[in-house]
C-alpha cells in the first residue's frame, strides 16, 4: 500500500478507530455510528497511489471544543471535526545536491486530523490551542506527542482581514513540527499577507512551508478547494459503523480529564487557579503532584509549591517529563515531612532536593550526612541569641530606635552563629521576647 503496488489493498486500522472514539469524547464531539472514507485525488511526488484515504462528508467525530487560556484569559476553540486518513510520504529537499528525494517510510500510517473552526485570532492563541490538543492526545494515551518524529503536527491555516471585514484569502502552512516554528510562522505570514495587501497586491490561496533558516515561509503549491479534490467513496474499504457499545467501553476507560482534575484541585485542594492549571498541563506532572500529596498526607499547597518550583526547574534543566525525573513523588514527600516537622529549614531543603537530584540518597541520609540537622532546642537557640545581643549593641539600640531592619540583621546574624541550623520561627520568638523584656517599662517592645 506504501508504493502503491498493484493488488495491495488497504485494511482499516481497529486501534486508530479506538483512538478516534476516545479523542471525540474527550473534546465533547459526536461520535459517528456510520462514517465513510474517500479517496481525495492529487498528484503529488509523495504519494504513491495519485490520491489518499481519507474522510471527507462523513468524518468519524463532528463537532467538540477545546478550552485554552492566553495571558490569564480562557478562550474556548471550536472544533469542526476529527477524520481518519492515510499519511502520506514525504519530500526531503536538503543534502540531495540541488534534487529532492522521497521517504515513503510513514505512507500510509494512520492519521487522526482535527479541524478547528476559525475562532483563533493570533499566533499566541494557535501556540496555547496546539499545546493544549498536545497535552491532550497524550493524556488520554492516544499519541506519544514526538513532534521531531512527525507524531505530532501542525498545519496553520493563516488570513489577515481589515476591522469587520469578511475573512480573508487563507494560506496553508504545512508540517510545523514544533511550537516555536509554528509561532514564528503564523507570525511571519501575518506580516507577509498585510504588507502585500497594502501594496496593492492580492492573497493568492496556497499552500506554503515554513523555512527556519530564513526565518519565513515559502511557497509550496496551489491550494486547492475540495471540489478539486474529487472526493468519492473509496471502493476498497466498507462504511465503518461504530456500535453504542463501542462508545460505551472506551467512555469507561478514559481518565479524569484535565478540565476535571484542574476543578478538583481548585475545589477540593484550595490551589489557586494558577497552579491548577500548570500542573494539568501535563498529566505526568499532575499524576506526580496527586502522589507527592498522598505521600505527605494533605498539604497540598506545599506541595504544589515544591513540584511548580524546584522539581519543575530541574526538569527543565534535564528535559524530560515528570515521571522520568530523577526524583520520585514519595521521596520529595520525605523531604518536605522534615521541613514540616522542623527537622531542616527551607532554604537547607533545597540543598538537599539538590543531593537527591544528583543522586546522593534519601533526604533522611542526605540530611544526617550533611548535618543539616535544624536545632529547635530553646534553651540552645536562647543562649544563642543572648550572644548576639550582647555583641551587637549598636542594632539593639536602632531596633529600640523603630528601625525594623535592625530586627533582620539580629536574625542574619543569629542564623550565621547557629550555621543556619536554629529554626527560624524559634528565632524570631525568642528575639522578640528578649528585645521586649530588655527594653524595660518606658521602652519599645516587638
Amino acid at each position: 500500500m506504501d508504493l502503491a503496488l498493484p493488488g495491495v489493498l488497504p485494511v482499516l486500522n481497529a486501534g486508530a478507530v479506538v483512538r478516534a472514539i476516545r479523542f471525540g469524547l474527550a473534546v465533547g464531539g459526536a461520535v459517528a455510528p456510520r462514517s465513510v472514507f474517500a479517496r481525495k485525488n492529487y498528484f503529488y511526488p509523495d504519494l504513491p497511489k495519485g490520491y489518499q484515504i481519507s474522510q471527507f462528508e462523513l468524518p468519524v467525530v463532528v463537532g467538540g471544543e477545546i478550552l485554552i487560556a492566553v495571558e490569564g484569559a480562557e478562550k474556548r476553540v471550536r472544533l469542526t471535526r476529527a477524520h481518519l486518513e492515510e499519511d502520506a510520504g514525504k519530500s526531503l529537499h536538503e543534502d540531495f545536491h540541488g534534487m529532492s528525494g522521497i521517504d515513503l517510510n510513514r505512507a500510509g500510517t494512520p492519521l487522526l486530523e482535527i479541524v478547528s473552526e476559525p475562532d483563533l485570532r493570533s499566533a499566541k492563541e494557535a501556540v496555547a490551542y496546539a499545546k493544549t490538543l498536545h497535552s491532550l492526545v497524550r493524556w488520554i494515551g492516544i499519541c506519544d506527542g514526538n513532534m521531531q518524529e512527525g507524531s505530532f503536527r501542525c498545519d496553520a491555516n493563516v488570513s489577515v482581514r481589515r476591522p469587520g471585514a469578511p475573512l480573508g484569502t487563507r494560506c496553508e502552512i504545512k508540517n510545523l513540527n514544533s511550537f516555536r516554528f509554528l509561532e514564528k510562522a503564523i507570525d511571519f505570514e501575518v506580516r507577509r499577507q498585510v504588507e502585500l495587501i497594502e501594496d496593492g497586491g492580492k492573497v493568492v490561496q496556497e499552500t506554503r512551508l515554513w523555512d527556519p533558516q530564513k526565518g519565513e515561509t515559502r511557497s509550496m503549491r496551489s491550494k486547492e478547494d475540495a471540489q478539486d479534490y474529487r472526493y468519492f467513496p473509496d471502493p476498497d474499504l466498507l462504511p465503518l459503523e461504530i456500535t453504542p457499545q463501542a462508545i460505551a467501553r472506551e467512555r469507561d476507560a478514559l481518565p479524569e480529564l484535565p478540565v476535571a482534575m484542574r476543578e478538583r484541585f481548585i475545589a477540593g485542594h484550595g490551589l489557586p487557579a494558577s497552579d491548577a492549571t500548570t500542573l494539568t498541563a501535563s498529566k505526568a506532572l499532575a499524576d506526580y503532584f496527586e502522589a507527592m500529596v498522598k505521600a505527605v498526607g494533605g498539604e497540598p499547597k506545599t506541595c504544589a509549591n515544591w513540584v511548580l518550583g524546584e522539581f519543575s526547574a530541574l526538569l527543565n534543566r534535564l528535559e524530560v517529563e515528570a515521571d522520568a525525573g530523577p526524583v520520585a513523588p514519595v521521596a520529595l514527600a520525605g523531604l518536605v515531612k522534615r521541613v514540616l516537622d522542623g527537622i531542616i529549614s527551607g532554604k537547607s531543603a533545597k540543598d538537599v532536593f539538590a543531593a537527591m537530584a544528583a543522586g546522593e540518597g534519601e533526604a533522611d541520609a542526605i540530611i544526617e550526612a550533611k548535618g543539616l540537622r535544624q536545632v529547635s532546642d530553646a534553651g540552645a537557640i536562647e543562649a544563642i541569641v543572648d550572644e548576639v545581643l550582647a555583641g551587637n549593641a549598636k542594632q539593639v539600640e536602632d531596633y529600640r530606635a523603630g528601625k525594623e531592619k535592625a530586627f533582620n540583621s539580629l536574625v542574619g546574624q543569629v542564623m550565621k552563629a547557629s550555621r543556619g541550623k536554629a529554626n527560624p520561627g524559634q528565632v524570631n520568638e525568642i528575639l522578640k521576647r528578649k528585645l521586649g523584656e530588655d527594653a524595660g517599662p518606658g521602652g519599645l517592645a516587638s
